[in-house]
């Protein structure tokens, strides 16, 4: 059975996305540094089936390569999705289960690459590992991370961590609660423009 991961690039003082962020503005104020690193390198990536190509470094397109040949199924918030307008049908990766309290109906359709549940973080979770099967389940959005997190769902946390500072924003671990959650670091890569950690929740 696979793994229950999450994947995002952050700043160095924890922001996955600059203030004001929403459609037409996905990364919010300033956020567009954090996604430098995937248009700097000369290695191509294809997501979205095809109608993007990342450029990468060779450190960096590895480590992508595997990460997508590991995904099964992917989970995420209704706020990513409504600002990411649906990636017109296309999301960076399918199935793609989005967590949500309604379902947009004009995205119910035959071919739709999207499963809407209502009944929240622990069921997504489940639809989304038997879609995967074998494969891991990638949690993409940082409020899913922290409902995932309190719910001792999540297995592994990948970081990839850009040298700025965005001063203010959306952050990545906000709402844990006060108990510490304890991580045991597994990947510690130096790429151009971005560092690449990984940690196994310890449960």
């Amino acid at each position: 059975m696979g793994k229950v991961t999450f994947n995002m690039t952050m700043s160095l003082d924890g922001f996955v996305a600059g203030p004001n962020d929403g459609p037409g503005n996905g990364l919010g104020d300033g956020g567009d540094r954090l996604f430098k690193w995937y248009f700097s390198g000369n290695t191509e990536i294809p997501i979205s089936d095809g109608r993007m190509v990342l450029k990468v470094s060779p450190q960096s397109a590895e480590l992508l390569k595997d990460a997508f040949g590991t995904y099964g199924a992917g989970v995420w918030g209704r706020r990513t999705f409504d600002i990411a307008e649906g990636w017109g049908g296309h999301p960076p990766g399918a199935p793609c289960f989005v967590v949500t309290h309604t379902v947009p109906q004009e995205w119910v359709k035959e071919g739709s690459p999207f499963t809407f549940v209502t009944n929240g973080i622990e069921s997504a979770i489940r639809q989304a590992k038997k879609a995967a099967g074998d494969k891991d389940v990638v949690v993409c959005t940082a409020s899913i991370l922290q409902q995932c997190l309190k719910a001792g769902l999540l297995d592994e946390i990948y970081i990839d961590l850009v040298p700025v500072l965005l001063g203010s924003g959306v952050r990545l671990f906000d709402q844990l609660g006060t108990e510490p959650i304890e991580l045991e670091s597994i990947r510690a890569i130096e790429a151009p423009g971005v560092t690449h950690l990984g940690f196994r929740v310890v449960k």
